[in-house]
């Protein structure tokens, strides 16, 4: 495939633009037709073990982690993420191994084929499937064809009404709980604790990073409905003595049974540390279903395991780092990791976008006050937020704002600007951050095709 993002199978191109198209069915709560179209292809969610995690930030790092410790530990691992940052194979991997565009292509077709000829019951309706539940449908439908021994599901939305929570998993995690998609899952933060706290199941043991009292009350409630254990970051595990070294964090790891030990991670932020943590009170739960690992394994797990686009740093002299943060709670976590970083660089250079349909207000607000220099542009991407009105936010705060009409030409921008010790930001929308990747990471970083289409 070419860096121009466009396949050079024609078929592939045609999938991709059909799964998009489906976006047209918009966003819709609910297991029906989920589970109408899972029982279509056989049911593959009750053919392999599953993690399921849920939260508003952290969920795809700490299924990197614990994917990682899995995949480690010699278990065939599936992983199922969203969104993508360049391609959209990246939502679907086994070991690390993105699915081919081939198998996107053949398992769309079946799926297509199942729900399009399915007879449904009278008065039904016709069934109209969204974007998430048909790619979670071919999701687990690789997954089970293709044999893994346990895979790492991430919600998309919410969680009680998700497409993922067709899934009994052996371990539940919550990773954190904040304002959010408040137009679907309620605008309180209890209100949304309750649909988060929909993937527990019962007897099936819940691992969370949550620590508003109002939010914990509703987890403990709800996990003792349901006869699940409860394991609380902060109380029942913690992370110790964090360090930063050049190329990542050391901490020390306090586990469910108190034992403790040290650990590498290649990641940076402090809030990697936690979702470190989340990953490891995981797998130690993953012991009662037999699945244990030796402690060589459970740090070199950790010390392998790649995120991209989240505090990661693709450039040097100067400094380049790519974070997806794309709302004001992880806007806040970002600004409290890059004011840390800050004192070993002369100027901070931030190339900000963002989506028109988020709190950008919230997310510029968070990440201003760090920067010497803004450059905002914009994702190729239809909800993507106007330059001129971005600009225009950011300057009556008094920054000094610059514009460039494409992320391309920001990040040029931003290196003609800044020394060699400088630091440029590139955040604000995963769209932003793919499209600095794509631009900034050559196709053979390692990072098993992460390339093309954005969406």
């Amino acid at each position: 495939m070419s860096r121009s993002g466009m396949a050079d199978d024609p078929s592939y191109q045609e999938t991709i633009e059909y799964l998009y198209g489906l976006q047209k069915h918009g966003i819709k709560l609910g297991l029906d037709n989920s589970r109408v179209l899972m029982e279509l292809l056989g049911d593959p969610h009750r053919r392999f073990r599953s993690v399921h995690i849920a939260g508003t930030n952290g969920k795809g790092s700490t299924a990197a982690f614990l994917a990682s410790l899995l995949r480690t530990a010699g278990l065939r691992t599936g992983l199922y993420t969203s969104p993508h940052l360049v391609s959209f194979t990246e939502r679907i991997r086994i070991d690390n191994f993105l699915i081919s565009e081939a198998r996107v292509v053949e398992l769309a077709r079946r799926v297509r084929a199942a729900y399009r000829s399915a007879q449904l019951p009278p008065g039904a309706g016709a069934l109209n499937p969204t974007f998430f539940e048909v790619t979670t449908t071919l999701a687990f439908t690789y997954f089970a064809e293709e044999g893994v021994d346990i895979a790492v599901i991430e919600t998309g939305m919410g969680g009680r009404l998700d497409s993922t929570n067709v899934v009994t998993p052996l371990v539940s995690v919550i990773t954190n709980i904040d304002l959010e998609h408040t137009e679907f899952l309620g605008t309180t933060l209890q209100q949304i604790a309750v649909e988060k706290a929909g993937i527990i199941k019962p007897g099936v043991p819940v691992v969370t990073g949550v620590v508003q009292p109002e939010v914990i009350s509703v987890l403990e409630m709800k996990a003792r409905e349901a006869g699940a254990s409860l394991y609380r970051l902060g109380k029942d595990f913690s992370a110790g003595d964090v360090s930063v070294r050049e190329a990542g964090q050391e901490f020390v790891y306090r586990g469910t049974t108190g034992a403790r030990a040290r650990f590498t991670i290649p990641q940076f932020g402090r809030y990697q540390v936690d979702n470190a943590c989340l990953a490891l009170a995981s797998a130690e739960c993953l012991q009662a279903a037999g699945i244990v690992l030796t402690g060589e394994q459970t740090r070199k797990g950790l010390a392998q395991a790649r995120w991209e686009g989240r505090l990661e740093r693709v450039a040097v002299r100067p400094d380049i780092y790519l974070d997806g943060a794309h709302n004001p709670a992880s806007a806040r976590v970002l600004a409290l990791t890059v004011a840390e970083m800050k004192r070993t660089y002369r100027k901070t250079h931030l190339v900000l976008g963002v989506l028109a349909d988020k709190d950008w207000r919230g997310i510029a607000a968070a990440l201003l006050p760090l920067a010497d220099s803004v450059i905002v542009t914009r994702p190729a991407y239809s909800r993507a937020l106007e330059t001129e009105r971005l600009a225009a936010e950011v300057g009556a705060g008094g920054a000094l704002v610059s514009s460039a009409s494409t992320v391309v030409e920001a990040l040029a921008a931003a290196r003609a600007a800044a020394a060699v010790d400088d630091l440029i930001l590139v955040t604000g929308s995963l769209y932003v951050v793919g499209e600095a990747r794509e631009a900034l990471v050559p196709e053979n970083d390692g990072s098993a095709a992460l390339k093309g289409l954005t969406g």
